[in-house]
């Protein structure tokens, strides 16, 4: 199956998620609101991608979002992070040129969160993560300065401070927000540098029953811990350069153990080892670089093709769902030296009608970016994590990279073992 399928199959796990998140049946306190809606309007600037970059005018969005409290007595997740709201946003985009950078229709499950809430009462932080379709792309022909989507399915991401400003009834808050939003493909074709943008909005945040939280009988959960072992494997999808942008795969195998904290927070460390069809294959054809700066590559095209590391994980579980992010150092990733030249150089074409390639410079932010990876997603859980169960079994889809830059896009599948809960004085 095409990691285009596993990707429509996610986001439809994520979208039945919120769903049973905004519309299931619970036993929640009957004088407390459950469910809202959200409709919003936003404006604001799409930021140039590139140099030339077509001139765009204000950006104008729509955004309905569907969710629900979380005050169930059973759902400790919830308690531990003060009752966020949960659910999922539907959006449309005009980035401000229909013609050559066109639209965006976004579908996102967000978490929101109070913040700062004993200083500054109506306080929210809301994150969104999911997919956009997008109905205009890059070009080399007649869109040849729009160098930031290439591909009609993206990933997207948006983060926003809402402000209550005031109510105008018992169930209607009028928000204002300031945010950020960003479209890209996680390396699947080039050029992908990506559409990002700030906004500022005006909502408002519609309940279906109104009441008053002082009622509400909080629950108190006992301070606990489990030890946990992880194994995942996964196929992604990238391209290697834009002269090398046909996608091809890269598979992975990782193992993690570590401490799940409150049955909320999980964290640990772990290895993992990826191969990279791209790296073999441009080994085996004897491309230019490995004949001219590394032909010892052609020795071992499968192992100067691998990459494995080291990694630090970091996890937030809500029920089905968890939003995982991973820091890691590349102890080898040969090949990267090649992928770097090829990705941050240049051609032009001389007084004689020659074409020259300039190469990347191998320098410090090399370096960096050689070393340090990311990896960045959305898991959905077979079995409900708040009820701790021994044994889970998860898909997920994520953004793996080098450094802050996109290198693949993966879907996995994996397992977790949880060992016995332990009270624990945290």
């Amino acid at each position: 199956m095409r990691i285009k399928s596993f990707f429509r199959l996610f986001i439809t796990f994520a979208v039945l998620y919120s769903y049973q998140n905004s519309f299931g049946q619970t036993k929640v306190d009957n004088d407390y609101k459950s469910i809202f809606y959200i409709p919003e309007i936003l404006i604001g600037k799409t930021l140039d991608a590139n140099s030339f970059f077509p001139e765009t005018k204000l950006q104008k969005n729509l955004f309905l979002s569907i969710g629900r409290y979380n005050f169930d007595k059973d759902k400790e997740w919830a308690a531990r992070l003060n009752y966020p709201k949960t659910g999922i946003s539907f959006g449309y985009t005009d980035f401000g040129n229909s013609v050559k950078v066109g639209h965006a229709y976004s579908i996102l499950p967000f978490v929101e969160f109070s913040i700062l809430k004993k200083r500054i009462k109506g306080l929210n932080l809301q994150i969104g993560f999911g997919a956009s379709y997008m109905d205009t792309q890059y070009n080399a022909t007649t869109n040849e300065f729009n160098k930031a989507i290439t591909t009609k399915v993206n990933w997207s991401f948006r983060s926003f401070l809402y402000y209550d400003v005031f109510k105008s009834n018992k169930i209607t808050d009028w928000r204002f927000g300031l945010g950020y939003l960003h479209h890209s493909n996680g390396h699947t074709r080039l050029p992908n540098q990506g559409l990002n943008s700030l906004a500022a909005s005006v909502s408002a945040k519609i309940d279906t029953k109104s009441g008053e939280t002082t009622n509400l009988e909080k629950p108190s959960f006992t301070s606990k811990s489990q030890n946990y072992l992880s194994f995942r494997f996964g196929i992604g999808q990238n391209v290697l350069s834009e002269k090398f942008n046909v996608k091809k795969e890269v598979f992975t195998i990782s193992a993690s153990a570590g401490k799940i904290l409150n049955n909320t927070f999980k964290f640990g460390g772990g290895f993992y080892y990826r191969f990279y069809e791209h790296y073999y294959d441009y080994i085996k054809n004897n491309e230019t670089l490995v004949d001219e700066q590394l032909p010892h590559f052609k020795d071992n095209p499968y192992g100067y093709a691998t990459n494995f590391g080291l990694f630090a994980t970091s996890e937030l579980l809500l029920d089905h769902i968890g939003f995982e992010f991973d820091l890691g150092v590349n102890i080898y990733k040969p090949f990267y030296k090649i992928d770097w030249q090829l990705n941050q150089g240049y051609s032009y074409e001389n007084a004689n009608g020659e074409t020259v390639e300039i190469l990347g410079e191998l320098d410090w932010y090399y370096e960096i970016k050689r070393t340090v990876s990311a990896r960045m997603g959305l898991k959905y859980y077979l079995w409900t994590t708040n009820k701790a169960p021994k044994h889970n079994i998860f898909v997920g889809a994520h953004i793996n990279a080098n450094l802050g830059q996109a290198d693949f896009t993966e879907l996995s599948i994996g397992y977790v073992y949880r060992f016995n809960l332990k009270d624990s004085k945290l």
